[in-house]
């Protein structure tokens, strides 16, 4: 399967490519094998990166944010993801089984604790990974924050239109005008359809709409990546399955359990004009965990391969780097 996510959309101010030392494939049950892979120091401090979506999967560049010389890089395609497979398999697809996932690896490799590295989808997994194993985790860098609650769904199929109209009513038109008072169950009726085609199309229309609101300024070469078969079966099913069953939390279960992590280092890291993840929801989670570092880049929308923001990550792995704080 060709990788549309090359080198190319990496942000500069980043490491220099680096190639994987080993990966592999872990069957985790008679459905789902994960892709995984280990780069940078075989003998450093363990970092984990945890891609967004969901159904995302990661890229060359995701390795980049960290400097090779001192870290264990550990990069994996979620359930349904990337080079994962099935691609866009919603069966047996769920948080906790993506938790037990992630335990599953750090044992596979013998990593007794790892720094937690996520944006967008990945920050509420690396949050509800963290809560559920805090003996595991060394720190928490976070981006673009998604705490999973139901204004936050909500905002997704009906705020963002109020800053992406036209890329809204591309996303909507795929939709009789019959069904679009319930926007997801019509588009989950069309991703699981048995007809591949149907199912393509709506996964490719679910991908760009999300893919053409992520930067600050347009970047329709990434619109045009998201829309190729093998991103955007993973985005637009697992996308839409996880929003209808809520994300696999309780509502708030985020926010009502950051005392189990509260005392490891953190840092949040927020686009002032992400529109996909408003700057809201990352105060709140700044007001739940006083001890995290805060920090806005005022010039940025959602990506991570946002100048400003690219900056602020690796910022944020040298800084770990240097005290084993942030």
């Amino acid at each position: 399967m060709r990788d549309f996510k090359t080198d190319s959309f990496a942000p500069s101010g980043i490491f220099p490519p680096v190639k994987p030392f080993r990966s592999g494939r872990l069957q985790v049950d008679n459905l789902h094998t994960l892709y995984w892979e280990e780069s940078g120091n075989p003998h450093g401090v363990p970092v984990l990166f945890l891609h967004g979506g969901p159904g995302a999967g990661t890229a060359p560049s995701h390795r980049q944010f960290f400097d090779p010389t001192h870290y264990h890089i550990v990069l994996f395609d979620q359930r349904g993801s990337g080079k994962s497979t099935p691609l866009g398999e919603a069966r047996q697809n769920s948080t906790q089984l993506l938790i037990e996932d992630i335990e599953r690896l750090r044992e596979m490799m013998g990593i007794e604790e790892w720094l937690i590295f996520g944006g967008s989808w990945g920050s509420t997994l690396a949050l509800a990974y963290g809560q559920a194993h805090p003996q595991r985790c060394s720190g928490f860098i976070l981006r673009g924050i998604f705490l999973g609650t139901q204004a936050e769904i909500d905002w997704f199929l009906e705020g963002m239109p109020l800053f992406f109209p036209g890329e809204h009513a591309q996303f909507v038109s795929q939709i009789p005008e019959v069904e679009r008072g319930d926007l997801l169950g019509a588009y989950m009726k069309r991703l699981f359809s048995d007809d591949p085609v149907v199912s393509l199309r709506a996964a490719q229309a679910w991908s760009r709409y999300e893919a053409n609101c992520l930067h600050l300024l347009p970047r329709p070469e990434v619109a045009r990546m998201f829309s190729a078969a093998c991103v955007a079966l993973g985005v637009g099913r697992l996308g839409a399955h996880y929003f209808c069953n809520k994300m696999f939390l309780t509502e708030g279960q985020l926010i009502n359990n950051m005392d189990r992590i509260s005392h490891l280092p953190a840092v949040i890291i927020q686009g002032r004009y992400d529109v996909v993840c408003p700057p809201r929801t990352a105060w709140q989670l700044r007001q739940a965990w006083p001890k995290a570092s805060f920090q806005v880049v005022d010039d940025a929308g959602h990506a991570a391969s946002e100048p400003g923001i690219a900056s602020a990550l690796v910022t944020a792995t040298e800084r770990f780097k240097l005290t084993g704080t942030l």
